[in-house]
C-alpha cells in the first residue's frame, strides 16, 4: 500500500516534534481525523502534562483530544520511535542569536535525530519558518547523509504553520496551508496529507517558493507595523491623535488596509521571521532595505513609550527614578499567555535600568522568567486591587487583554499611560489617561 493510501485510510503513523504553539494544535487536528499521533518533545514537563491530560498553553482545549491519549496519541521523549512513523512533521522554533542572524539549531538537532531512524517511504515536513533553501538545501544534505535520496527513497516537503493563537475568526483546520515538494511525488503526498486536516491547501512549485510566501507574509506586517509606528511618534509630535487618522482612512472601501501601532512587536513571527531573509539576501549581495529599516522603527518603540512614561511622570513633578510603575499586560498580544518578544520586557529592562521600581499584572501571565534575552527579569505576577492601582505612580498599559476592568483601573490609578489605545475603545476618556 502506498503512503498516500495509508494516508487515506488513516493508517498512516503521524510523528510531530515540537508540541509547542505550532505542533500542539496541528497534532490535534490530527488526531480529531482519525490518525495515530506521537508528539516528540525534549521538554518532559510538557509530556508529562499532555499524559495527564493537561494543557500548558492557555488558548489550547486538551479537552478535544483528552480521550484520545494513551491509545490514538502518545506525548513522549523518546526520539527512537521516528522509525516506526510514516510521516513526520517537525515544528521547532527557529530563532535569532545576538547578532540576529538564523538559528536553525533546534531545526538541524531535530533533523539528525530523523536521520538516525530514517527509513524508505517517509514523509519529512518541516513547519517552522526559515529562510528559502532550508528545506532543499540544508534539510536535506543531513537527511541525504543516510545514503537515501531525497525524492527517491523517501519524501521530503515544507508547509509554513500559520497559527494565530486566540483568532477566533480562523483555527489550524480553517487556514488555508500553503504545501510544497522537493519533486512532484514529495508534493502529491504532503497534500494529501494535509488536505485530511486542512479546509483548503495551496500547492506551490517548489519548497523555496513556500518558504519565501511565509517571510513574505510575515514582512508585509511588519513593514506596514513600522509604518504606522513611524506616524504615531510622528503625530504625536504634530499633537494628532493616530487612532482617529487610522479610523478616518480606513473608511475607505478599497486600497487601504488598517494596521495599528503599539508599543513594539512581539511573538516569535514577526520581530524576527524578517531577518531570515535579510542573512539570506546577504549571499546575493542584495540590501533588504526595507526590512532593516522597519526593524529600527519597530525596535525603537520600546524606547518611545519609556520616554512618554518619563514625560507623564514629570507633569506631576516625579522623575522616574524611583517612582512605582505597573505594567498592564507582559504577554506579546491580547488574551493569550505568550511572552515570546514580548515588547512588555524590553520595556521592563529599561524601566529597572532607569531606576523605577516595576512590578506587573497579567491575569494570563503568572511568572515571567526565563527569557534569555533578558535574564535579569525574574518577576510574579501582582493582584490587581484597588490599592495597588493607588500605591503605583503611573500605569502602563501594554497588553490590552479583555479581563482587564478599564473602569475600575481608571478609577484607582493615580495616571495611565495607554500604548494601546484600549481605553478610548472601552467607552473611557480620562484626564488620567495619556497615549503612547
Amino acid at each position: 500500500m502506498s503512503l498516500v493510501d495509508l494516508i487515506h485510510s488513516r493508517d498512516a503513523k503521524i510523528g510531530i516534534i515540537g508540541l509547542g504553539y505550532v505542533g500542539l494544535p496541528l497534532l490535534i487536528e490530527f488526531v480529531r481525523t482519525g490518525f495515530n499521533v506521537t508528539g516528540f518533545d525534549i521538554d518532559q514537563t510538557k509530556v508529562d502534562l499532555l499524559k495527564e491530560g493537561k494543557s500548558y498553553l492557555k488558548h489550547i482545549d486538551i479537552e478535544r483530544i483528552r480521550q484520545f491519549i494513551g491509545r490514538q496519541f502518545l506525548p513522549t521523549c523518546d526520539f527512537s520511535g521516528l522509525a516506526d512513523m510514516d510521516c513526520i512533521i517537525i515544528c521547532v522554533p527557529t530563532p535569532l542569536n545576538k547578532y540576529r542572524e538564523p538559528d536553525l539549531t533546534f531545526v538541524f538537532d531535530s533533523t539528525r535525530l530523523i536521520a538516525r531512524h530514517l527509513k524508505k517511504g517517509q514523509l519529512i515536513v518541516l513547519e517552522s519558518t526559515t529562510y528559502p533553501g532550508t528545506t532543499s538545501e540544508d534539510v536535506r544534505a543531513i537527511l541525504d547523509e543516510t545514503g537515501l535520496a531525497a525524492g527517491v527513497d523517501y519524501h521530503l516537503a515544507y508547509s509554513a504553520e500559520r497559527e494565530d493563537p486566540n483568532n477566533t475568526s480562523f483555527s489550524t483546520s480553517t487556514i488555508p496551508k500553503v504545501v510544497s515538494g522537493h519533486s512532484p511525488d514529495c508534493l502529491t503526498v504532503v497534500k494529501a496529507l494535509y488536505d485530511t486536516i486542512i479546509s483548503k491547501t495551496i500547492p506551490v512549485s517548489s519548497t523555496k517558493v513556500a518558504e519565501a510566501a511565509k517571510l513574505l507574509e510575515n514582512i508585509y506586517r511588519a513593514v506596514n507595523i513600522a509604518l504606522v509606528n513611524e506616524m504615531k511618534m510622528l503625530f504625536d509630535a504634530m499633537d494628532i491623535d493616530v487612532w482617529e487618522v487610522i479610523d478616518a482612512a480606513r473608511t475607505k472601501p478599497f486600497g487601504f488596509q488598517a494596521f495599528y501601532p503599539g508599543p513594539g512587536l512581539g511573538g516569535h513571527c514577526i520581530p524576527i521571521d524578517p531577518f531570515y531573509l535579510t542573512w539570506k539576501a546577504r549571499q546575493y549581495d542584495f540590501p533588504t532595505r526595507f526590512i532593516e529599516l522597519a526593524g529600527e522603527i519597530n525596535t525603537h518603540m520600546p524606547f518611545f513609550v519609556v520616554e512618554k512614561v518619563i514625560g507623564t511622570l514629570n507633569t506631576f513633578n516625579k522623575s522616574l527614578k524611583g517612582s512605582k510603575i505597573l505594567v498592564l499586560g507582559v504577554a506579546y498580544k491580547k488574551d493569550i499567555d505568550d511572552q515570546r518578544e514580548s515588547p512588555a520586557l524590553k520595556i521592563i529592562q529599561l524601566l529597572i535600568k532607569d531606576g523605577a521600581v516595576v512590578f506587573y499584572s497579567d491575569p494570563y501571565v503568572g511568572i515571567c522568567r526565563g527569557h534569555r534575552h533578558y535574564p535579569d527579569i525574574d518577576m510574579t505576577s501582582v493582584e490587581l486591587t484597588a490599592e495597588l492601582l493607588k500605591e503605583a505612580d503611573l500605569a502602563l498599559l501594554i497588553t490590552d487583554h479583555s479581563a482587564f476592568d478599564y473602569a475600575f483601573i481608571e478609577q484607582h490609578a493615580r495616571c495611565i499611560v495607554d500604548t494601546r489605545d484600549a481605553f478610548r475603545r472601552n467607552k473611557i476618556n480620562s484626564e488620567k489617561v495619556y497615549r503612547a
